[in-house]
Formats: C-alpha cells, sequence, structure tokens
C-alpha cells in the first residue's frame, strides 16, 4: 500500500457537539430569565450560560470542603 504523505483522520464528535449545544440553550434560557430583561443583562446572561460549568464545579469544590 503506498502512501503519499497524507493521513485520514475521522472525526465522530457530532453528537457530543449536539448535546452541548442543547446545554448552552438550556443554561441561556435559564440565565437570561434571571436577569434583569436590560440589554445588557441579556448579554451577561448569554455570557454566563457559556461559563456554567465553572459555576457547577465551584459548587461541588466547596460542597466536598477542597
Amino acid at each position: 500500500m503506498a502512501t503519499d504523505g497524507r493521513a485520514r483522520v475521522i472525526v465522530r464528535d457530532g453528537p457530543w457537539g449536539f448535546v452541548f449545544l442543547l446545554a448552552y440553550i438550556g443554561a441561556a434560557i435559564y440565565f437570561v430569565s434571571l436577569s434583569s430583561g436590560t440589554f445588557w443583562g441579556v448579554i451577561l446572561g448569554l455570557l454566563q450560560a457559556i461559563v456554567w460549568p465553572v459555576y457547577v464545579v465551584y459548587h461541588v469544590l466547596l460542597l466536598i470542603g477542597a
């Protein structure tokens, strides 16, 4: 079998990308619903939806006393 120096890469992350998209949409709905409804409140809610796993890790670490 002859090779021409190229490798074939197959990425099968499509289903996980969809799960992460649904998680982002759910978090965005949650954080935007908690906001004051102003433009910057909604923007802050969308930014919080991006980093919500940080909140989870922080609170879990607080619970276990680390």
